[in-house]
């Protein structure tokens, strides 16, 4: 080793949502920590938690259909949905936390009121969703769901994509009003402004070559400045990995046990993009369909309503495509990288077991233009080739590891994986990611800072005033912090829709 080690107290890797979050968190639980950020990129939240790279939906369960499942005897578990809702309501009392102490400000500028809606055609799928409306409607998180399988009121809903449609088989929504469309790309730059503000050290195009544990038990973390070619060395005590896609090559390099028999998939995606205003005027929600069977979670087609720099635009997809970098500014090595003697196995399984998934994926990258506006068409029936382009959006890395349920079992989720004593985590997975980035860090604390979590826990709760508490079973809490958090966000009017 040469050059002088720098010592600081955490040094997170990553400047997207979920660094900014966990070192907004840890600035008022911690102040006088001394916090490090390093990112390979010039600017904050370029790579997944960028606005043209993630769906910009507040993913709170209203409208995926996919965190509700129809259990052997026909009942729909709602489970999984309750909880990822639960999750969004904490980011949601945190980001008014934040707005109301004045250390962000202008919240409209990255999130906005947008209905969230649910699509389905055919009679089983309009059953299921009935199904679904009911057992959610006794929720109250998810209050206001409005169930419609009337083409009349859908026109009313949803007038561009129903106009010109053959009517040929039963159609049915749900449409909930709450629902949000979050801009994580300037959020996550807001979070660093306050971040710097606060002393926090940010440093862009700053590649991490290494991370090593030191004898005294901290990391050091050996740093290159591309500007320069400099190389410098920093230590911490506790480093948390938070670069997307890029993680999971840095966890491995850690050593950790729990690193071991973890492998990586991914996955990249396109969205067509609708900027005409005459026919963006027509379209005010965010509407999810179901996904074509083999089709992994991730890949759900939505047409949604989107606020990127002001502007309003029409996103359709995701189309899945298959790309071996792990980020997209990575390198094409970065799949075969991953692979190492102790993840082998796991990564074999899982390409043995995904062969469903891999031949979708071929598919979906075979897909011409042609074919994907036949998929458009679908939700969109007079849509025009020339009202829409490309665009590539960001890459996901799947998490592939051993489970009670057999070798190499693809994840569809967000993980965390951290060292036995806390001193290093890593953030792994996708969807749905940014919209749960409070609670996923807030599991980070827990897991990583055990011995401060009864001292902080006031202030916790002060910031996040359900921490701990289910607000499914609270409704009374659930009423009051929503409209509170409603009104700070300025999420209380609609826009209407032109028609």
């Amino acid at each position: 080793m040469s050059g002088m080690q720098k010592k600081t107290d955490v040094i997170l890797i990553g400047a997207g949502v979920m660094s900014a979050t966990l070192g907004s968190l840890l600035k008022e639980l911690a102040p006088e920590w001394e916090i490090k950020v390093f990112e390979k990129l010039a600017n904050a939240g370029e790579e997944s938690t960028n606005e043209w790279n993630n769906a910009g939906t507040g993913h709170a369960a209203l409208c995926e259909l996919n965190y509700t499942s129809e259990k052997a005897d026909g009942s729909i578990d709602i489970r999984k949905a309750v909880n990822i809702n639960e999750q969004f309501q904490l980011s949601r009392q945190f980001w008014s936390f934040l707005v109301s102490s004045n250390l962000i400000r202008n919240p409209q500028d990255f999130i906005k009121p947008i209905p969230h809606m649910s699509l389905v055609t055919g009679d089983e799928n309009v059953s299921f969703l009935k199904k679904r409306f009911k057992a959610l409607s006794d929720v109250p998180l998810f209050q206001g769901m409005e169930f419609s399988d009337d083409p009349e009121k859908l026109k009313e809903w949803i007038p561009l994509i129903m106009e010109g449609r053959t009517l040929n088989e039963p159609i049915a929504a749900t449409k909930v009003d709450s629902g949000t469309d979050v801009n994580f790309g300037a959020l996550t730059r807001m979070l660093f402004d306050h971040l710097k503000s606060k002393n926090v050290e940010i440093y862009y195009k700053h590649k991490i070559k290494d991370i090593k544990r030191t004898s005294d038990g901290s990391w050091e973390v050996k740093v290159q400045n591309l500007d320069s070619g400099k190389i410098e060395y920093h230590t911490a005590k506790f480093v948390f990995i938070g670069g997307g896609g890029g993680s999971l090559p840095l966890l491995q390099r850690t050593g950790i046990p729990e690193s071991k028999h973890i492998g990586g998939f991914p996955v990249s995606g396109l969205f067509m993009v609708c900027k005409n205003p005459a026919v963006v005027a027509q379209h005010h929600a965010k509407v999810y369909g179901k996904a074509k069977i083999g089709a992994p979670p991730m890949s759900v087609p939505h047409l949604d309503t989107r606020y990127i720099g002001n502007q309003k635009a029409l996103l359709f997809g995701p189309f899945a495509g298959f790309s071996p970098k792990f980020l997209k500014t990575g390198s094409n090595l970065d799949l075969i990288c991953s692979v190492k003697p102790n993840n082998l196995c796991t990564m074999l399984a899982a390409g043995a077991k995904e062969m469903a998934l891999t031949k979708y994926l071929i598919q979906q990258v075979m897909l011409s233009n042609e074919k994907r506006l036949e998929e458009l068409r679908e939700f969109i029936p007079n849509a025009k080739i020339e009202d829409w382009e490309i665009v590539v959006a960001g890459q996901r890395v799947q998490v592939i590891k051993d489970t009670e349920a057999g070798k190499g079992a693809l994840q569809f989720g967000t993980e965390v994986v951290s060292a036995a004593d806390g001193s290093v985590a890593a953030l792994l997975g996708a969807s749905p990611g940014a919209s749960t980035a409070v609670n996923v860090m807030l599991k980070v604390l827990e897991k990583c800072f055990p011995q401060h979590m009864k001292e902080w826990e006031p202030k916790i709760k002060e910031m996040i005033p359900s921490y701990g508490v289910s607000l499914a079973d609270n409704p009374e809490l659930f009423q009051e912090i929503h409209a509170s958090t409603t009104q700070t966000l300025g999420l209380g009017q609609k826009e209407p829709l032109h028609r």
